[in-house]
């Protein structure tokens, strides 16, 4: 395990021929008639197509589920970890036990500003003010620069999450970052991915114990009570319920 600022330089395949894999995983995955492809079938397809190197999994670090998964069958791959500056310090925590106990390669994604360079750009605290400009330069534009090194990334977004992700496809060709777009958890409930967490002793946020089911930055993330959707502790008080990275 090692932890670098950069992600590793790949020689990337074309466009036209990351989109006909795409299109040809969603064929094979959707041929297992009697079932919905699982996790592990869903990953190792992309071991046979993906050298680990040009693969990429994105984690909030609010638990190391997917990560876990991928690593069994991509050892040392990637692991994305967007450094917005505001994270809670469970999240940093988490990063960092991550990073010890899997075999991934950590690499923090920074933003092109730190926080004070944006404070004094944009006036302090942004996050209340313009949430999704806030989102866009210290989430969405650093990841999108960082997949350019990859072919294939790896997600934890699910369809039980919120009424905007219930059609989350297991995979598909995400156009905005030019890149294969793979969704293995898309039909796991909550409970399953922490009960996968907690049987193969992967990770998991404490703030996930005290009614955090997401976890995003500290000043927009708050508690869940029970009964509500997972991620309306996210820019609670707001119309927004996205952060644009799967949008």
């Amino acid at each position: 395990m090692s932890v670098s600022l950069a992600p590793r330089a790949t020689t990337r395949r074309s466009a036209d021929e990351l989109r006909a894999l795409a299109e040809e995983g969603n064929a094979f995955l959707g041929s297992l008639t009697d079932h919905e492809a699982s996790a592990q079938e869903i990953i190792r397809w992309a071991a046979e197509h993906f050298a680990p190197e040009a693969a990429a999994v994105a984690c909030s670090m609010a638990d190391a589920t997917l990560p876990h998964l991928v690593a069994a069958d991509l050892p040392g791959v990637d692991v994305l970890f967007l450094d917005t500056g505001y994270h809670f310090t469970e999240t940093r925590a988490t990063r960092d036990e991550v990073d010890r106990v899997l075999d991934v390669r950590i690499v923090d994604v920074l933003p092109a500003q730190s926080v004070a360079e944006q404070d004094a750009a944009f006036g302090e605290r942004l996050y209340e003010r313009d949430p999704a400009l806030c989102c866009a330069r210290r989430k969405v534009e650093p990841l999108q620069e960082a997949l350019g090194g990859y072919e294939v990334w790896f997600t934890g977004v699910r369809r039980d999450e919120a009424p905007t992700r219930t059609q989350t496809p297991l995979v598909t060709w995400d156009e905005r970052n030019g890149l294969v777009k793979v969704n293995p958890l898309a039909a796991w409930s909550f409970d399953e991915v922490l009960g996968y967490a907690a049987d193969h002793k992967a990770p998991v946020n404490l703030l996930v114990g005290f009614g955090y089911p997401s976890i995003g930055c500290a000043p927009c993330t708050r508690p869940v009570a029970a009964g509500e959707d997972p991620r309306s502790g996210r820019w609670a008080g707001t119309s927004k319920t996205e952060c644009g990275l799967h949008e």
